[in-house]
């Protein structure tokens, strides 16, 4: 499958996106441009959190693929976003519990895509990504995922922690990876449950783990203290998988 990247320049088109309602990701602008219309785009961005950047015009022509950018250039998502109520959904459809990947700083569009491919494959019900330092849904990150983006939703939104908040009022309990946790051949991952996956540099951040109900780490017997943050989400969800689905 062929995927185009969404790029969308020119005043007009990006003005008409907006209102038109298309995802859009990130929206640069030309610093120092406040005229009338590049002021109703940026309104209308800031109107659906779009995370809005202020960038010389020697970044804006690097950009272009039009060189016709007028000064705006829009990042729209290759697919749409689901809701979180989507993803519940999906998993009371099927008469499971929720099984939900939290994405924590993951800005590596190839990172985001093979993680949708391995929730795929784990039967998860759904990725939920925050609205700033991450990745979205890219052209990028739809062909890493190899068509499981058709398939496993992906939600975004503006808190990550409140999201977590909410989620527990509907009986989910998370785990998050981090290198001081327990084993995670030790703990229970049964029943409802989120797994927070954090980015390799930074890991899971404070106010994120300080949510989580457990903390588990992947044994390791090398040289080195970690693993890139699509192989951990493999190693913990197929942990998951298996107490899940085949523990006695």
């Amino acid at each position: 499958m062929r995927y185009e990247e969404l790029t969308i320049e020119g005043r007009n088109a990006v003005l008409e996106a907006f209102r038109a309602g298309k995802t859009i990701d990130r929206l640069f602008v030309l610093d120092g441009c406040q005229d009338g219309p590049v002021r109703s785009i940026v309104r209308e961005a800031k109107k659906g959190n779009t995370i809005v950047s202020f960038v010389p015009k020697e970044r804006l022509d690097q950009m272009s693929e039009t060189k016709k950018h007028q000064g705006v250039i829009a990042f729209a998502a290759a697919y749409e976003y689901a809701q979180v109520e989507d993803i519940l959904s999906a998993a009371k459809e099927k008469g499971e519990p929720p099984f939900i990947f939290l994405l924590d700083g993951i800005e590596d569009p190839h990172n985001l895509g093979a993680i949708i491919r391995t929730a795929n494959q784990a039967g998860a019900h759904g990725i939920i990504i925050p609205k700033r330092r991450a990745a979205g849904l890219t052209a990028t990150a739809a062909k890493t995922s190899a068509g499981a983006i058709n398939y496993t939703p992906v939600a975004k939104v503006t808190n990550l922690v409140q999201t977590m908040e909410e989620l527990k009022q509907e009986g989910l309990w998370f785990v998050c990876a981090d290198m001081g946790g327990e084993l995670m051949y030790r703990q229970n991952l049964t029943g409802a449950i989120g797994l927070v996956i954090g980015s390799e540099g930074e890991g899971v951040s404070r106010l994120v783990k300080e949510k989580c109900d457990f903390i588990t780490k992947i044994p390791m017997f090398g040289q080195i203290d970690s693993l890139n943050a699509s192989v951990a989400a493999g190693i913990l969800a197929y942990e998951i998988v298996r107490q899940r689905r085949f523990a006695k």
